[in-house]
């Protein structure tokens, strides 16, 4: 039967569907792949766009307000330009730690050091200051609103945080040194394990036992991964290493940093924005800032500064302090007057304080073992001899050089 007008227009209307080309299994694949890794950074933006208003937030809900003598607001850097000063300072409070840390009372700058990165961001210093220094102390206004506190003649430098809290340790620092510093981040026992957990440990060695019963730490010889409440212990740790004296205290801390360091700069983390997010964000829950650090964009600034700083380029050291102090000082330490004004000078001119070899002090012992291979960077920074980067230091200045391994001793 022939088919209608109708009909011959339905069949038009309705196509046949051919056989159609197999896509090829490579291409299939190639599929997969991008849209996996669409995914992926989709994910990975929403994240860390999240984590940066999260730290955002817990950031502008703290800082403390830096003044100086008069209890003037004092202004933050208008950039990140030019040489970088922070202070450091772990306090001691057990107030808020949990159990576990003792029933001492006192609040305590038990950790005092000086960050100083060049304005060439290409050497950096952590200058640490024994505890039990003997200082004269500047006038420092209250933190609770009284008249403020009258300078002193004499006192033991981790006192100045009970006289006006961590700023007036750091306007004390600056009188010493003759530096500004600008910048201030204070540190408890809670954020030093916390930070010590969001690194993943650290890898320190042990040249002979530590058994402190204070600190109730115990570590045989050979290496550890620190972590946690271990890492702080180790930190603390003042009766089990050398001769029991904060000085030791301070070599063995030195050990622990130039570990920190190399792990930071080995596994890239200062170049990788996700990595320095994280870290910010461990230091916005456990740490207390100056509130010019309190921009998250700042905070970050201050991490990348440290980038191109090389293991050989970064000095760990001590002022240089002495005993013999007469009663009622005996076992307290002062500055060596010619000795630490002349890294002081330095410090101010912005030159390099850079060590030939390390000179750790009787809390610690230089290592011939092996150290990670660095990076094609840090080996090309690394490769410049002191004379390079600057004049060595003299031989009595004691620390450690980030690129040497030292040993717990």
């Amino acid at each position: 039967m022939p088919l209608t007008k109708n009909a011959k227009a339905l069949r038009r209307a309705n196509p046949r569907h051919g056989v159609l080309k197999a896509r090829s299994a490579g291409r299939n694949l190639f599929s997969v792949l991008w849209r996996g890794l669409a995914v992926l950074l989709s994910a990975t933006l929403i994240v860390v766009g999240y984590s940066a208003g999260t730290i955002a937030s817990q950031l502008k809900n703290g800082g403390i307000q830096l003044t100086d003598a008069n209890g003037n607001a004092i202004a933050a850097p208008a950039n990140l330009k030019g040489p970088i000063n922070m202070l450091l300072v772990g306090s001691d409070t057990r107030a808020g730690q949990g159990g576990g840390f003792g029933n001492v009372t006192s609040n305590l700058a038990d950790v005092i050091i000086l960050l100083h990165v060049s304005a060439n961001r290409k050497n950096a210093v952590a200058m640490s200051f024994p505890r039990d220094l003997m200082v004269p102390f500047p006038a420092c206004p209250s933190t609770s609103g009284g008249p403020g506190y009258l300078p002193q003649s004499l006192g033991q430098i981790n006192a100045t945080i009970a006289n006006g809290g961590p700023g007036c340790t750091l306007l004390t620092v600056e009188s010493i040194t003759g530096l500004k510093i600008p910048y201030l981040a204070m540190i408890n026992f809670k954020g030093v394990i916390e930070m010590s957990n969001a690194v993943g440990g650290v890898d320190v060695c042990v040249a002979n036992r530590i058994h402190d019963t204070y600190t109730r730490l115990d570590l045989g010889p050979g290496m550890h991964t620190l972590q946690g409440l271990q890492a702080l212990q180790f930190l603390r740790t003042r009766h089990g290493i050398g001769d029991g004296s904060d000085l030791s205290r301070i070599s063995n801390q030195q050990v622990f940093m130039s570990a920190l360091f190399r792990k930071i700069k080995s596994q890239g983390v200062l170049t990788n924005p996700v990595y320095l997010y994280s870290l910010a964000s461990a230091a916005a829950r456990n740490m207390t800032l100056s509130s010019n650090m309190t921009d998250l964009s700042v905070l970050v600034g201050l991490a990348s500064s440290l980038k191109k700083v090389s293991p050989e380029t970064m000095t760990f050291i001590q002022v240089p302090s002495m005993g013999g102090m007469p009663a009622p000082n005996q076992g307290r330490v002062q500055l060596v007057p010619d000795q630490s004004q002349l890294l002081f000078t330095k410090l101010q001119n912005d030159e390099p304080l850079v060590l030939a070899k390390s000179n750790p002090g009787a809390g610690a012992q230089a290592t011939l073992a092996p150290t990670a291979t660095p990076s094609a960077s840090s080996s090309a920074s690394a490769s410049a001899s002191p004379s390079a980067s600057g004049s060595a230091l003299p031989d009595w200045v004691r620390g450690t050089k980030g690129s040497s391994s030292t040993c717990s001793n």
